[in-house]
């Protein structure tokens, strides 16, 4: 499948919370999670190499509609419901339209 919509997210976790939030963050690719669906094709968590507090989340969705179908479930919204409880601040978010490239892991 190909990523048609996605968008990166920068959340900033309270002192000391980067790791938790990291943890929280990887639990969106368990089964039933939207990082699971078939329609999400790129996941990925990444933390700042200065500031370990601060977490980048990059996601790529095969369409718009499909991402919002998705987080309008059930385990998306528990997952955003944990998330706000972390964060020192409101999450950045940047949308875009993918060309090309790669990911592996």
């Amino acid at each position: 499948m190909t990523a048609h919509y996605g968008f990166t997210a920068t959340l900033t976790a309270g002192p000391g919370g980067g790791d938790r939030l990291v943890e929280l963050l990887l639990t969106g690719l368990d089964e039933g999670a939207p990082g699971s669906s078939e329609h999400c094709v790129v996941y990925l968590v990444s933390r700042s190499a200065s500031d370990p507090d601060v977490v980048h989340v990059t996601e790529g969705w095969t369409s718009e509609e499909d991402h919002h179908r998705i987080f309008a479930g059930e385990a998306a919204r528990a997952i955003v419901a944990r998330i706000g409880g972390l964060l020192a601040k409101e999450a950045e978010y940047t949308d875009y339209v993918p060309v090309y490239g790669k990911a592996a892991f």
